[in-house]
């Protein structure tokens, strides 16, 4: 049987703002990546999030951003590697810090928004990521856009790596997620977003934003929280790929 890991972002409230239905989907997904600060999320909401998901028995990790909170992390930020290094490292220590009060551990390390985009293209800033990942701990999973930087970076430095494919995003002809500043950048026909899913782990093919066919590599699919629908949409995600014969469980 074919196995897949269902991953979503979360963990994104913020003091008096609340985003997303994380209680209701944490229970549909087998990992979830959890905001540390920066591009959102707080203490209270890390330190609840993480006792949400390790009552319900998923993986925890890490979903370290840009220091840019107004901009939810999706604005680019001229960092140095040693400054990216300083930052992801402290965010990682965060979160394993409520990890340990809530007896449980974390499991791996996704970077958010723009730094996720651009270590995917940046060798650099991908090396400095995978090097805070393995000093905090080697044995942590180090999540990446799949063919990107990033996951080579990690497996040069003997990490356990996982190639990540978007649900609900379109790929360009080169493999790359296409820009948030397009208008199609995001999917919203959910039935064609859930078949594309099962394609890409089944087939390891989808269509391109331009409808040409490109291969993908998927160990885990991402879902976001912050969705309207994204209790509807991992719902009939899960139940698809569960259909298809796909066992859903962590890297």
């Amino acid at each position: 049987m074919r196995s897949i890991d269902l991953n979503c972002d979360l963990g994104e409230s913020f003091g008096r703002y609340t985003m997303g239905l994380d209680d209701q989907v944490i229970p549909l997904v087998s990992s979830v990546n959890v905001a540390c600060g920066m591009h959102a999320g707080d203490p209270t909401v890390m330190r609840r999030t993480v006792r949400m998901a390790a009552q319900a028995g998923v993986a925890i990790g890490a979903h370290p951003g840009y220091p840019d909170l107004q901009g939810f992390g999706r604005r680019d930020m001229n960092l140095s590697p040693d400054e990216a290094y300083s930052f992801v490292l402290y965010q990682i220590g965060a979160l394993a810090g409520f990890c340990a009060a809530e007896g449980t551990q974390l499991h791996h390390v996704k970077p958010h928004g723009q730094l996720y985009n651009r270590a995917a293209a940046d060798r650099a800033l991908a090396d400095a990521i995978a090097a805070a990942v393995r000093d905090f701990d080697p044995q942590l999973v180090l999540v990446g856009l799949a063919g990107g930087q990033l996951v080579e970076a990690g497996e040069s430095l003997g990490l356990r790596c996982a190639s990540e494919f978007f649900a609900d995003r379109n790929y360009t002809d080169e493999g790359e997620l296409a820009p948030r500043s397009m208008p199609n950048a995001t999917l919203t026909d959910e039935a064609f977003a859930v078949k594309r899913a099962v394609r890409a782990v089944r087939e390891g093919t989808i269509e391109s934003i331009t409808g040409k066919t490109i291969r993908v590599s998927a160990d885990t699919i991402c879902t976001h929280g912050d969705n309207v629908r994204a209790l509807e949409f991992v719902r009939e995600l899960r139940r698809a790929l569960e259909g298809a014969n796909v066992e859903i469980k962590p890297v």
